[in-house]
């Protein structure tokens, strides 16, 4: 298995060498009108509430999945329902956003335990203070877990299969609308993703790269319904998706470093010197990897990936909004 690492510095050469194909004007289908937009809706929605079983029993894989459905299902909604800006809509977007986030705490947990396995598998012989801090975080992680699934049970699950349920039977927009939509949110993301790499440049900020992940991660999640509408893979998705990829394992680094600083400051306060020292240089390794990930990120050109991703979708962003 690769470490994330290496999964990085190969989504580096493939960005590096790969021409993404243009994405022509919309073909439209011949036929099947709004039905066809219901039909995709009604498919986004059955695949997120097959996923809740296993996500309530804590299951690792269960949790992804259901985070995954409810993130795409929630860029779907206002490309394919009819009334984009109406009151279910709305509400189901702000409901599907709270269930990705309680999925999100747990699952963030897992990938950080993921990580540190990779560090600590590769050393000759873990210290016995390595394997308590390993011990915290997945104790924590199995505590996020009891509190993700009783957190889900209180969110308004019959509310939210109710409003997909009756945007589902109104049906969904014309392909036409769907397209028109996704032009739109191109050129609105497209132009935010310009100007915060534009503003980052060779800076390395969690926070600010953290965001324009989540834009790159929606225009991915867009291009998938729009090339569906169109009944065409168009592999537009790639870049955005090959972004997704380079700032999430380097996003995931700096969030274990702030892990490990916080048990760091924690045993300084019990007087536990050593184990704090250990949490110390762990967090230094997090930190040293970020920042190897981060100048890998920059060899693969991101201004140039999204400026290809956009161009493959017909955008060509203006001058920085000030």
């Amino acid at each position: 298995m690769r470490s994330p690492a290496e999964a990085a510095r190969a989504d580096v050469a493939s960005a590096a060498t790969t021409e993404f194909p243009a994405v022509v004007g919309p073909t439209l289908p011949a036929n099947g009108g709004r039905r066809l937009a219901g039909t995709l809706l009604r498919r986004r929605v059955n695949t997120l509430f097959r996923n809740f079983p296993a996500a309530l029993t804590g299951d690792e894989e269960g949790i992804h999945q259901l985070r995954v459905s409810g993130r795409r299902l929630r860029v779907a909604l206002p490309l394919l329902v009819d009334k984009a800006d109406g009151r279910r809509a709305g509400r189901a977007r702000r409901l599907l956003q709270m269930l990705t986030r309680t999925a999100g705490g747990s699952r963030d947990l897992d990938v950080l335990l993921e990580s540190y396995d990779l560090r600590l598998k590769d050393l000759p012989e873990r210290t016995a203070e390595q394997k308590l801090l390993r011990h915290r975080l997945a104790s924590a992680r199995r505590r996020g877990r009891a509190r993700m699934v009783g957190s889900l049970l209180d969110l308004e699950i019959s509310r939210l299969r109710r409003d997909l349920a009756a945007l589902i039977a109104r049906g969904g927009s014309s392909p036409a609308i769907v397209c028109e939509r996704f032009g739109t949110l191109c050129e609105r993301e497209g132009q935010s993703l310009h100007d915060g790499f534009t503003t980052l440049g060779v800076r390395l900020d969690a926070k600010l790269l953290h965001g324009l992940r989540r834009r790159a991660r929606r225009l991915r999640y867009a291009v998938e319904v729009y090339d569906q509408i169109r009944g065409f893979e168009s592999a537009a998705a790639k870049p955005w998706k090959t972004l997704q990829d380079l700032i999430g394992v380097l996003h995931d680094h700096h969030v274990l470093a702030e892990w490990f600083d916080k048990q760091a400051q924690a045993d300084e306060k019990r007087g536990n010197a050593l184990l704090a020292a250990t949490a110390t240089a762990e967090a230094a390794w997090a930190r040293a990897t970020a920042h190897r990930l981060h100048e890998d990120f920059l060899a693969a050109q991101p201004a140039t990936i999204v400026a290809q991703g956009l161009a493959a979708l017909g955008v060509t962003p203006g001058a920085q909004s000030n």
